[in-house]
């Protein structure tokens, strides 16, 4: 990892224009970037009302897949049509701020016992996967931060993410990942961008 303030300020403002040309239906505009943007990484897009903070679409690649400026491309055009909202209108980017989380490749978590899952994982810093069979739950380091959510607590959500019963991280067959991301922000819509400090939220809550 190690992204500079100046690459995640470019990553959001990518998704960003992103966003706006796919509800607009026009051109995306070419951004000159790094060359470290043409290298695979996983990232997720994430739109969130302003300044209600409400999530309005979230899309992304855990792992690295395509190239890190085609992902932001990707993950911002899917979060417009997140299955779980409408389709992002246009006459909502105005009213809506982009979030872009940069990711590690996720890792497999190794432990003797299932119920050591919760003292691996570090609220603040640690994004999960869980994996049973065909079914995929993930959540990012900000969701448990967001919802004040213990490391348990934080199993059993990404277990009902995907699909599974919330203790099915116990079950043997299950199989956790964890990840961890820089994450970039818009503090208002088009405005100024932030590096996000999970651990300074964590600790306020």
């Amino acid at each position: 990892m190690g992204y500079s303030d100046q690459d995640g300020t470019l990553a959001v403002r990518i998704a960003r224009e992103a966003v706006e040309a796919h509800v607009a239906a026009r051109t995306l505009h070419s951004f000159p970037v790094p060359p470290h943007f043409d290298e695979k990484a996983g990232v997720f897009v994430t739109i969130n009302q302003h300044p209600e903070g409400l999530l309005r679409g979230c899309i992304g690649y855990p792992s690295p897949f395509f190239p890190l400026i085609k992902a932001l491309v990707k993950a911002a055009e899917g979060a417009c049509e997140d299955p779980r909202f409408p389709p992002l209108g246009r006459e909502e980017t105005d009213r809506v701020v982009v979030e872009v989380s940069l990711l590690t490749r996720p890792e497999l978590i190794k432990v003797r016992k299932p119920k050591e899952y919760p003292r691996t994982i570090e609220i603040g810093t640690d994004g999960i996967i869980v994996a049973q069979g065909p079914a995929r739950g993930l959540l990012l380091p900000q969701v448990p931060v967001e919802w004040a959510w213990g490391a348990v607590e934080f199993l059993a959500e990404g277990c009902m993410k995907a699909g599974l019963l919330p203790d099915a991280w116990l079950d043997e067959s299950t199989r956790l990942y964890k990840f961890q991301s820089e994450i970039f922000a818009e503090l208002e819509p088009r405005g100024q961008i932030v590096r996000r400090n999970l651990k300074a939220e964590h600790a306020h809550h």
